[in-house]
Order: structure tokens, then C-alpha cells, then sequence
């Protein structure tokens, strides 16, 4: 795709990644324990639920990362953190209508491989016990190449892993020192044959553009080594430089991060060699096969990105973990130390959160769908929510009246992104966001 350099920089200021709406900048603490419990309470007998365990340790800290998640030496603080996160799985699940029943769960992190192989065991077990979790259940984990051993990925087989999330980043080796995280192919390659062999049918690779020392040379050589391993998906992030909030940050020399125009121009060669490798895009950063649920189901994005989860609700566990229901968004508290702490006064960790107006939900389908489709449609957006919607329509007709980039063009009852309006989706669907007000060092850049 071809772009003027001013083009690039002039939407390229920092925007939301819009992976909830209102996103967490709006989390406050007038949410709590209360209003989880009646969130919970309120959901269907026979609620479909989505699982997400946050696992805060790693057993090496990379400068790059903005996770919630710290470096141990030791064992001990994640054998304590996994007691804390099963009193908080049965008391959740005590909340829980008694005909739920559970098609997804997910392992993050941090590193959730830094378990041990008897404690991947032991956490499924208690999951399978205290919820009705489906014996199709998607299973996935993330995982480092780095740190695997066979024993881990047999206690992962016997749990039912069915997904795993391949960390990669990039293979190009300055790359790699400047951001300390020195992994080989010959690593990543020998963890993708292991859960192969063991009959793991999808495989997703992680990779960032925009690193500190990452050129179009760099990148084009990474890409052209993962496809040598045919994941079924690939998730292409654009590295979030926020040392004011990731304090490992400020070890990375900023003088070396590529600029807006540099960072475009490498995303927009990882699609084009993604796409000619028989890659769908998805959204605005995820890769899949034909074959994939990705590419061939309806896609939803959320705060693990998109995917063909269709859930109620999702139910965030351990510490800062985030939950999605119809009521409204929870977090729990972001300090192991705090979380534990608030789990053995009451079972619930929620620290903050925020509840979902009518407005709120609307906004929130106006942004997903664009996220998703790239599309505003009027008709659908009345069909889900009635007459009471109308004025979102008003304004969809303000963003195309103002565009003097091209970045969007009508369609019958609103609009849809254009190749560059694509490119810049996150700042179209800004001006849906009644929350923003401009640009933010707490968000990523635009592209």
C-alpha cells in the first residue's frame, strides 16, 4: 500500500486498541465484589462462559513487554499464588448459575509454562471440578520455547490442551539482545514439533514490529522462518513503547525504536508476505489459515484479541486478570501481594471495573464490528438495539463528511474503511469512543 509519509505520521498519534469498550483507562474502583457477585448472579441458567487464567510469572523478565507479570527465582511464590487463584476459581464458581457451561479457556500471562508439570495438573483438575466445562472446550496456552521441557507438554496432552500460543517476537539476533530475549528458531521449532506430536492442531505465533534495532530486512527474514512452520495463526503486534508504565522499558534505547513511517512499512510487509503465503487477514492483526475457526467463523475481539468465541461471558481469574459480562467489565487487583489478600477476605479479588450503560453497549458493537469488518452499518446496529440507536447513524455520517483522507467510503445505511482507512481503523473508531479525548501516552501508537 502505498501512503504519504505525512499521512502516516498525521494518524499515527497514540489510540486505544480497542480490545474493550469503554476500555480499561475508564476502570474505577467505584466497581467491587458487590458487583461482580450480581453480574454473576444476573447471567443465564445455561450461560456459555469463557475462562481466563492470569499466570504473573515469568522465569525471565523481556524489556519489551507491558504485561502484568515479574521474574522469580524461585518456586515458592507461584506454588502460593496458585492456592490464592483456587480459592478464587470455588468461590467464583459458587457465584455461578448451575447450568453454566464452560467452551473456552485460556492460560496468559507472564508465563503460564512456568508451571510445573504436577501444578498444570493439579490447576486443570480444580478447574474441571469446580466448573461444567465441555468436553470440546477450546484449550489454550501460552507458552515460551525457552523454558519447555517434555514433561510440561504431556501434562498439558493429558489436560486437554486443544491451542498454543508460540512467544516469538523476532529472530533477528541484534534484535533480540537489544530487547533481552535471545530465542532460536531451533527452539521455537523443537516447542511447535513437540505439541504437534502430540496432536495440538493449531498453533499460534506471536510476533512484534517496531522494536528497538528491527529494519524491513530484519523482519522480512523473520517472517520468511516462521512461515517455514506453518502455524495456523499469527498475531502481529506493534510494539507499545510506555516506559512511564513498564519500568523494564526505560532499558531499551529509544533512539534505536523505528519511526511511524518505519513501523508502517514493516507491517504493511508482513501482511503482504503473509497474505501471498495463503494467510487471510483478520482484523488488523491477526493472520490464519483457511482452515482455521478465524477464518472461517464470525470473529469477536477481546482482551485476549480476536477470536471465534462466542461466550456470555468471559470470567477473568488470578491477579489482574479482566472479566467480561453483561453488566459490565471487572478487574481484579493487579499486585499478587493485594490479590491474595483480597481473595482470603472474601473469595472475589475485584479492585475496579466498570458497568455498561445502554450507550455504552451500542458503542461497544459500533467499535467491535469495526475492529472485526471494518463496517458501520446502521441496519445492523438498529436490528440489535431498535429506534434508540439512531444518533449513532448521525454521527457515522459526520466521520464520512469529515474524512479528507479517504480513509472510509458510503455503503447503503453507513460506511466501510478503505485500504487506508484499514490501516487506521483504531482512529476511526475513536471518534465512536465517548470517553476520548485525544491523543494519550497510555495507549500505543495507531499503527
Amino acid at each position: 500500500m502505498a501512503m504519504k509519509p505525512e499521512t502516516i505520521r498525521r494518524y499515527s498519534a497514540p489510540v486505544p486498541r480497542y480490545t474493550s469498550y469503554p476500555t480499561a483507562v475508564q476502570f474505577s474502583d467505584r466497581v467491587g465484589k458487590s458487583h461482580y457477585a450480581a453480574w454473576l448472579a444476573e447471567l443465564p441458567d445455561d450461560a456459555n462462559l469463557s475462562l481466563y487464567f492470569h499466570i504473573p510469572y515469568c522465569q525471565a523478565l523481556c524489556w519489551y513487554c507491558a504485561c502484568a507479570t515479574k521474574a522469580v527465582r524461585r518456586y515458592e511464590p507461584v506454588s502460593d499464588y496458585l492456592a490464592a487463584l483456587e480459592r478464587e476459581i470455588d468461590a467464583v464458581a459458587r457465584l455461578l448459575p448451575k447450568r453454566h457451561v464452560v467452551r473456552a479457556i485460556h492460560w496468559g500471562g507472564g508465563t503460564p509454562t512456568i508451571l510445573r508439570c504436577d501444578d498444570i495438573t493439579r490447576l486443570v483438575a480444580r478447574t474441571r471440578d469446580a466448573f461444567r466445562v465441555d468436553s470440546d472446550a477450546d484449550f489454550a496456552v501460552e507458552i515460551d520455547p525457552r523454558f519447555l521441557d517434555t514433561g510440561q507438554v504431556d501434562a498439558l496432552k493429558r489436560g486437554g490442551i486443544t491451542r498454543v500460543s508460540v512467544g516469538v517476537q523476532d529472530f533477528d539476533e541484534r534484535v533480540q539482545a537489544a530487547v533481552e530475549r535471545r530465542q532460536s528458531f531451533a527452539q521455537t521449532r523443537r516447542a511447535v514439533d513437540m505439541f504437534r506430536d502430540i496432536g495440538v492442531a493449531s498453533i499460534n505465533v506471536d510476533l512484534i514490529y517496531g522494536l528497538p534495532q528491527q529494519t524491513l530486512a530484519s523482519v522480512e527474514a523473520t517472517i520468511a522462518q516462521v512461515l517455514t512452520l506453518r502455524p495456523e495463526r499469527i498475531a502481529v503486534f506493534g510494539y507499545a513503547h510506555v516506559p512511564h508504565r513498564a519500568k523494564h522499558q526505560t532499558r531499551i534505547d529509544a533512539s534505536t525504536l523505528p519511526g511511524a513511517v518505519e513501523r508502517f512499512e514493516q507491517r504493511a510487509l508482513i501482511a503482504r508476505m503473509l497474505v501471498a503465503a495463503g494467510y487471510r487477514s483478520i482484523g488488523i492483526d491477526h493472520f490464519s489459515l483457511p482452515k482455521d475457526s478465524l477464518a472461517s467463523q464470525p470473529v469477536r475481539r477481546n482482551f485476549q484479541g480476536y477470536t471465534s468465541d462466542d461466550c456470555d461471558a468471559t470470567i477473568g481469574l488470578g491477579a489482574t486478570a479482566i472479566g467480561c459480562l453483561p453488566g459490565g467489565y471487572v478487574q481484579n487487583a493487579a499486585s499478587v501481594h493485594d490479590y491474595a489478600r483480597r481473595v482470603a477476605d472474601g473469595g472475589l479479588a475485584t479492585a475496579r471495573g466498570v458497568p455498561l450503560d445502554a450507550d455504552d453497549r451500542m458503542r461497544a458493537f459500533v467499535i467491535e464490528r469495526l475492529m472485526c469488518d471494518f463496517t458501520f452499518s446502521a441496519e445492523a446496529l438498529e436490528r440489535k438495539f431498535g429506534p434508540a440507536s439512531r444518533y449513532l447513524a448521525v454521527e457515522a455520517r459526520e466521520i464520512f463528511a469529515d474524512d479528507r483522507d479517504g480513509l472510509v467510503e458510503a455503503t447503503s445505511d453507513g460506511f466501510v474503511c478503505t485500504e487506508i482507512g484499514r490501516a487506521f481503523v483504531r482512529v476511526v473508531c475513536a471518534r465512536f469512543d465517548a470517553y476520548w479525548e485525544g491523543a494519550s501516552e497510555r495507549h500505543a501508537a495507531a499503527v
